[in-house]
């Protein structure tokens, strides 16, 4: 009898942790689809690496896998990233002072498409 609880409980203990090792599995499998969505593929067209099939696409992926696997945060892995492949890699770009202008001018352009358009407006 006590041998049988035993079996039982040495078949759940297995269960548990099987079941567990699958969760972190989905967990970063999950993490590295997240960040591949955010990042370009540089061979495609403005298209991201997740929804690319091109080698590099594949490359960059498991990457980005090997990096979270030794302990990388999403952070410090777009910090490599952009410090190997350069800043044009991420989709939407850090705002610092580099890109400022890049962030500012479609606004700027509606401000003055606007500016024009009234004053056109009060001529006539």
């Amino acid at each position: 009898m006590k041998l049988q609880n035993f079996f039982k409980l040495l078949f759940f203990l297995l269960f548990f942790l099987l079941s567990l090792n699958s969760v972190a599995k989905e967990s970063t499998e999950d993490r590295v689809k997240k960040l591949t969505l955010e990042l370009r593929c540089m061979t495609c067209q403005n298209q991201s690496v997740s929804d690319s099939d091109s080698d590099f696409a594949k490359d960059i992926s498991k990457i980005v896998e090997e990096k979270f696997k030794d302990g990388l945060s999403e952070k410090e892995i777009k910090i490599f990233l952009t410090d190997r492949y350069g800043e044009y890699i991420l989709l939407n770009p850090y705002f610092n002072s580099k890109n400022l202008l890049l962030w500012l001018f479609p606004f700027v352009l509606v401000i003055a498409s606007m500016f024009v358009f009234f004053k056109k407006i009060k001529k006539k």
